[in-house]
């Protein structure tokens, strides 16, 4: 009986629970190389791209992609994206560790001094979710 009540209340919690975040990135500005999208999960992750907790990419195109990322459990994520125009599959820097690519972020902008911080650029998935960045 408690197999049949577990099946019947707590697995489709599982089943429905996988969502999709569809990126938007605006302003790229060729069709050079890719947009790279970065999902992390937690601060202690966050642009370390030894624990990005999914990662995609696409062709570049001018103007506008749209990127979707699919099976993504509920939680709080932040994005980290750039446009790999040479194609290499990192992101360059200059001997300062500037980025030479174009970088944009969910919800936050890159500062005078680095990077935000995780929880700026946070946000929370509980169903389909769409999101709109300018890189």
């Amino acid at each position: 009986m408690r197999g049949i009540l577990f099946c019947t209340l707590v697995l489709p919690l599982f089943v429905f629970s996988q969502n999709t975040i569809s990126v938007h990135i605006n302003n790229v500005e060729s069709n050079e190389g890719q947009i790279k999208v970065a999902i992390y999960d937690s601060d202690d992750s966050f642009l370390s791209f030894e624990q990005v907790y999914r990662g995609s990419s696409v062709k570049a195109q001018k103007g506008q992609v749209i990127l979707r990322m699919e099976d993504i459990p509920s939680g709080e994520y932040a994005l980290a994206i750039f446009h790999d125009e040479n194609g290499n599959g990192k992101l360059d820097t200059n001997w300062l560790g500037i980025p030479r690519e174009r970088v944009a972020f969910s919800h936050a902008k890159m500062k005078t001094f680095g990077p935000p911080k995780y929880k700026e650029c946070a946000f929370k998935v509980t169903a389909d979710h769409e999101i709109s960045i300018d890189l």
